[in-house]
């Protein structure tokens, strides 16, 4: 159970804004979360182990970090901004100084960092800016294989779209590349008014537990090709969708079939292993 005495409450967070002259920008989506019980919340959806090294993406000004650092091993803070970054450790020796052993801090762009400090990660929980959410999400994925599960909460649209299943309105390249890594579930609604400032939209929280690709001998990077081909053109079938990608739409209709897809399809409705297949099936088809 997480304490009430180390979070932050909606004082404590205009306090240390105050003190830092720190005014959120929309430019980095900064709102930071007021309401320890929505940080208990979260911490509780992460289903996090005591033995859990955490990453976490925009730790702002540390309401999230104190609610890990209370459960988990150790967590690894990557935070863009200077100012919240070099505020950071004084805030937790301030709110618990029996973890500063077990916190690290990276100050950099999380789509620029490839390694990071201190054991390997096992979960990544984060409250994600709003307008890279998607970009960091897959990119932590792919450069961190030992991240096994991940609990991130970003724009409730987002949160949809990463969710939706085949077939759905919602469904596109972020649910089927998330879906490359993980199985991937809605966890939870968040509303407006424990972030300050409130933004304009609400949140969700989404659920990722890492799984092995069902389709061996395929590389990502051909998946995500006939993803990004299959979702440019989605009204069009996938034998026109695919014809740029194969070389010809005969080409595109002859790796469907290959891969056991109807080419009459739209990409909307196909499973990432079936992407897999069909990227299978063109490089199997390619001459040495």
């Amino acid at each position: 159970m997480i304490g009430s005495t180390h979070l932050l409450g909606p004082a404590d967070v205009r306090n240390l804004a105050g003190e830092l002259g720190v005014r959120p920008t929309k430019q980095r989506g900064q709102n930071f979360v007021i309401d320890p019980n929505t940080i208990r919340r979260i911490v509780r959806a992460a289903e996090l182990r005591p033995d859990d090294a955490v990453v976490e993406v925009g730790p702002g000004l540390g309401s999230l970090t104190l609610g890990l650092l209370a459960e988990a091993a150790h967590v690894t803070a990557v935070e863009i901004d200077p100012v919240l970054a070099a505020a950071l450790p004084s805030t937790i020796q301030a709110r618990m100084p029996d973890a500063v052993s077990r916190f690290s801090l990276v100050e950099a762009d999380a789509l620029q960092v490839t390694e990071l400090p201190g054991p390997a990660p096992t979960a990544l929980v984060a409250n994600l800016p709003y307008n890279v959410a998607v970009p960091v999400l897959l990119t932590m994925l792919e450069r961190f294989p030992t991240l096994r599960r991940v609990l991130v909460m970003v724009q409730a649209e987002v949160a949809d779209r990463l969710a939706a299943e085949p077939g759905s309105r919602t469904y596109g390249v972020p649910s089927v590349k998330a879906r490359w890594y993980a199985d991937v579930r809605r966890a939870g609604s968040i509303g407006r008014n424990v972030f300050w400032p409130a933004p304009n939209v609400d949140s969700g929280l989404v659920a990722l537990d890492r799984r092995e690709p069902a389709v061996a001998g395929v590389r990502r990077h051909d998946v995500f090709a006939v993803v990004d081909a299959a979702f440019a053109q989605r009204r069009k079938t996938l034998r026109s969708a695919l014809a740029g990608w194969a070389g010809s739409p005969v080409a595109a209709e002859a790796a469907l079939r290959a891969a056991g897809v109807d080419p009459g399809a739209r990409g909307e409705s196909l499973t990432v292993d079936q992407f897999a297949r069909i990227a299978a099936a063109r490089t199997h088809e390619e001459p040495a």
